[in-house]
């Protein structure tokens, strides 16, 4: 086994990528499962999130309140996009030889997911308020409520996601900012 360079980086292009050990990192199944739940928000809102009762004005099922639906979608598509960029970020990182480059990226995953973290709470109290203050009478047929319901339920598993992922990575920042070598097996973000 090769020494590794500081902050557990090894040498530039020594590293190979093997797919099996990324993906069946726990981090990283943590980033596979906050996706999902990111793009299962947002497109149960965007496709049954809103309706039109009797005119071509479309109302958001939460309480007609076009916010909590454009909050959904807004946390929604930013967390799916994240997660993406931190994936390709997670298998670039044991490539990373530069101490700075290397603390950016643990600091700048230890900031997205506790900001993520944040937004999901936010979110899941503010659609679970409104669901709560819709009336029956909004919704004929109860048209969209199995969306609603959907995307409370995926907004309370993705705070829970986001805080799992906010805790491996803080844990991992302690070994980047301590100057101690990440074992082979977890040298991605």
């Amino acid at each position: 086994m090769e020494p590794a360079g500081a902050y557990g980086a090894g040498k530039a292009g020594s590293v190979s990528f093997d797919p099996v050990a990324f993906f069946t990192h726990p981090r990283t199944i943590l980033r596979l499962m906050s996706w999902v739940f990111s793009m299962v928000v947002f497109s149960c809102i965007v496709n049954e999130g809103y309706i039109n009762i009797g005119s071509e004005r479309l109302l958001c099922v939460f309480n007609n309140n076009a916010d909590a639906c454009n909050y959904g979608v807004t946390v929604g598509v930013a967390c799916f996009l994240g997660s993406i960029f931190f994936l390709i970020l997670d298998i670039y990182f044991p490539t990373m030889s530069s101490v700075k480059d290397r603390r950016r990226a643990v600091l700048l995953d230890l900031v997205f997911s506790g900001l993520a973290s944040f937004l999901w709470f936010v979110g899941f109290c503010f659609l679970a308020n409104q669901w709560q203050l819709t009336s029956p009478d909004e919704l004929p047929l109860a048209q969209g409520s199995d969306a609603a319901r959907a995307t409370i339920a995926f907004c309370f598993f993705s705070i829970l996601t986001w805080v799992c992922m906010l805790t491996s990575v803080y844990s991992h920042s302690c070994c980047v900012f301590s100057g101690l070598s990440v074992s082979a097996g977890h040298e991605h973000v």
